[in-house]
């Protein structure tokens, strides 16, 4: 069995769990790295899907998580330039994060309730 050891302070700096949280839980984060798991995504795709995002949010978001290591952009020297943003080994390894994420939601909210549950 795993002992758990616990930071009297949760800081991303000393922190695990808070250093994940801090990437994660940053608005659109989840939802970028859930539609990169099936692919290279274009600029425009990624905006479609994640509705209500401004193009600068978006591109602010792409640009920190490039930097963080989790998606990689890749620039094509076509007419019109074509950029696709694709997960690398670092933001594949946040899969299970977000396909635990859609299990509880699946199973516990609203959105993905198909049959009632006993509470």
């Amino acid at each position: 069995m795993a002992v758990r050891t616990m930071n009297p302070v949760h800081e991303a700096s000393t922190c695990a769990v808070a250093a994940t949280a801090e990437i994660i839980g940053a608005k659109w984060t989840a939802l970028l790295v859930h539609d990169l798991s099936e692919g290279p995504r274009r600029f425009s795709e990624l905006e479609r899907s994640c509705q209500g995002i401004s193009p600068r949010t978006l591109a602010e978001r792409l640009r920190a998580l490039e930097q963080e290591g989790i998606l990689l952009r890749r620039s094509y020297p076509e007419r019109p330039p074509r950029v696709e943003y694709e997960l690398t080994e670092k933001g594949a390894a946040l899969l299970p994060i977000i396909d635990a994420m859609r299990e509880f939601g699946h199973d516990w909210l609203p959105c993905g309730r198909t049959h009632p549950h006993s509470f």
